[in-house]
């Protein structure tokens, strides 16, 4: 009679070291990458944390016209950002809400508002205040924000290549790698974008060498409208902006009593302290300065008001005036 008993305990045993091997493997994942998320639900989890009005942030750089960006960019639903923008040393934050914009760095209007005396002057006003403007003036860059963009343009059909289990900024990911870009995708539900890195000679909407970083899913950013806003279409919402349009040096004798008439082209508030006027006293002949006195500018007075203000230069013993040269500068600190 044959012998089974023999075989049976092999079996049993082989059995036996086969479940011993599957509880090795972790139960997340099978043989042949069974219990991987599958690449659909990768792709649709990265789109699901860009849309329905979801918040998040992305971070990183990216050259454009050939200049190298440095880019922070919350995003708070339809309508809703705050961004902050760098190239080199020129910094620009920006809000945006309901369509509206508005913009603070004052060495960024510099740059674009030019070297104008008139234009100089308006920056000295504006300080670091916020100003409106048109929201083209923030950066778009729709293809890593809108999620139908970003699928269309680095997921789906262009996807060659997965490569699962890598660490990015601490999190377990899949790799889905195209000719424009590596995506990298949370291995864990619900699946996000943890960051998406351009390829070397890959120009997406006018932007190359980009690496963004995507963070803060579902955070409350707190994005509010800015207090105290400059628009430049209305320049009395300014602060305190003088100029001088006369000078009076009738009673400049011995006692020199100069005066000025100025005129506010800005509004009565938002100076980090008062206007004033400085009057000068020159020896045409040398160049040199003889005397000066400030006359404060207090109180302001309306948008396109006049005032007048006068002080007294203090005129050395012996020094001729009847040739003197006598000119009055305002001096607006901006806002603060």
């Amino acid at each position: 009679m044959p012998q089974h008993g023999g075989v049976l305990s092999r079996l049993a045993q082989a059995a036996a070291a086969g479940a011993a091997v599957m509880i090795l493997v972790p139960a997340c994942e099978g043989p042949f990458g069974l219990g991987l998320p599958s690449t659909r639900a990768l792709e649709s989890g990265a789109a699901d944390g860009l849309s329905g009005g979801r918040s998040f942030e992305i971070a990183g750089a990216y050259t454009t016209n050939g200049a190298s960006w440095a880019v922070d960019l919350q995003l708070a639903g339809p309508g809703t950002e705050h961004a902050l923008v760098a190239q080199g040393s020129l910094k620009l934050e920006a809000i945006i809400i309901g369509g509206a914009a508005y913009f603070r760095g004052q060495d960024f209007l510099s740059q674009h508002l030019g070297t104008a005396s008139a234009a100089r002057t308006l920056v000295q006003a504006a300080g670091n205040a916020w100003w409106k403007g048109p929201a083209t003036d923030v950066p778009s860059i729709l293809d890593f924000t809108d999620p139908d963009r970003m699928r269309a343009t680095f997921l789906g059909s262009v996807v060659r290549s997965r490569v699962d289990h890598r660490t990015v900024d601490g999190v377990d990911v899949a790799q889905l790698s195209g000719p424009r870009a590596d995506v990298y995708i949370s291995e864990a539900a619900p699946h996000r974008i943890v960051r998406i890195r351009l390829n070397k000679g890959a120009v997406i909407d006018g932007i190359s060498d980009a690496d963004i970083g995507y963070s803060s899913y579902g955070k409350d950013f707190k994005i509010q409208r800015p207090s105290d806003v400059i628009d430049f279409s209305n320049l009395s919402t300014l602060p305190p902006l003088y100029t001088v349009v006369s000078v009076d040096t009738s009673k400049c004798a011995s006692t020199c009593v100069v005066s000025a008439v100025v005129k506010n082209l800005g509004g009565k508030s938002g100076a980090r302290a008062s206007s004033s006027v400085v009057f000068t006293m020159t020896d045409p002949a040398t160049g040199g300065v003889i005397g000066t006195c400030t006359a404060q500018i207090v109180p302001d007075v309306n948008y396109n008001s006049t005032a007048s203000v006068s002080c007294t230069i203090t005129v050395p013993s012996g020094q001729r005036i009847d040739a003197v040269v006598i000119t009055a500068r305002p001096d607006n600190p901006g806002h603060g």
